[in-house]
């Protein structure tokens, strides 16, 4: 990423929300067929018989449009902008003064790729901790669409489902699925931050490329593959666990999942969530780029 140093700390976390926030807008479709794919029980969990009613990317996306019209690939928009806001900005605000620590309050002296990842893993779980309210919210909303045609929906908008959850839940059901979501996402900023900066680095020693919007468009890709790579098992157990209440623990979703589903159901929904990460972080580290141009 490029120098952090001539922006301020607020500079820096406007400019990453708002980053993380228009690729929200633009990539969420993606993920709402990704968390559908992930919430979709086989025969031999839910008792009933007949095919999966979600096939693939293309195939999930057509269906909910068909079924709930286009507006519904859109839901869960709302808390989808309040955690990009929350935890984009922090997790990319806070890595640099983070780095800076684990290296030793050494600005200037050379970090190693162990310092860097630990600094976006310790980021990653701050944010997530502050933002996992509005991921909850965010699953939830998305996973409605699991009810049969003309059956009441729990929430009818973001605010209403804080407000059911705090009243029907109590208010430390926001943090419902915590564990998993700071694993995820503490996994997936190492993943992301680190992959980024070295394959943005690796790229700029290739003869005639230069720091410009296609080598930022290639680690951005290079980012997001190594991001769902390693964060896809805890990203199946995350969307579980917030979409679902049949399991008591994370290792109780692991186990129940492992022994009905089989091992390749950790990377149920794989190609949705690269389509998802990779053009989410292209479109966001592109945007957060160009920002930072204009502030420093």
């Amino acid at each position: 990423m490029a120098d952090q140093t001539e922006i301020s700390f607020a500079g820096l976390f406007f400019c990453s929300a708002f980053a993380a926030c228009f690729a929200e807008l633009c990539t969420i479709p993606l993920d709402t067929a990704k968390v559908r794919l992930q919430l979709q029980k086989r025969a031999a969990l839910s008792g009933e018989g007949g095919s999966p009613k979600y096939k693939g990317l293309l195939g999930t996306i057509v269906t909910i449009a068909k079924e709930e019209g286009l507006l519904a690939l859109w839901k869960g928009i709302i808390p989808g902008l309040h955690r990009q806001f929350i935890y984009g900005g922090l997790r990319i605000s806070l890595y640099g003064p983070v780095k800076a620590f684990c290296s030793g309050g050494n600005v200037l002296a050379d970090v190693s790729l162990f310092q860097k990842i630990l600094a976006a893993l310790i980021t990653g779980a701050i944010a997530i901790t502050l933002a996992n309210p509005t991921d909850l919210v965010k699953v939830r909303l998305q996973a409605e669409g699991k009810l049969p045609p003309g059956a009441p929906r729990r929430y009818s908008g973001a605010l209403n489902a804080y407000y059911t959850i705090i009243k029907e839940e109590g208010l430390v059901a926001l943090w419902t699925g915590l564990g998993p979501n700071i694993a995820r996402n503490a996994i997936i900023n190492a993943a992301e931050l680190a992959s980024y900066d070295q394959v943005k680095q690796t790229i700029l020693r290739i003869p005639g490329f230069t720091d410009n919007i296609i080598t930022h468009l290639l680690a951005g890709l290079g980012a997001g593959f190594f991001a769902v790579l390693i964060g896809s098992p805890i990203d199946v157990v995350k969307s579980r666990m917030m979409g679902d209440s049949i399991y008591k623990s994370t290792l109780d979703c692991m186990v129940i999942t492992l022994r009905v589903e089989g091992a390749l159901a950790f990377y149920k929904g794989f190609l949705p969530n690269f389509g998802r990460l990779g053009s989410w972080n292209v479109i966001m580290f592109l945007t957060l780029e160009q920002i930072k141009r204009l502030f420093s």
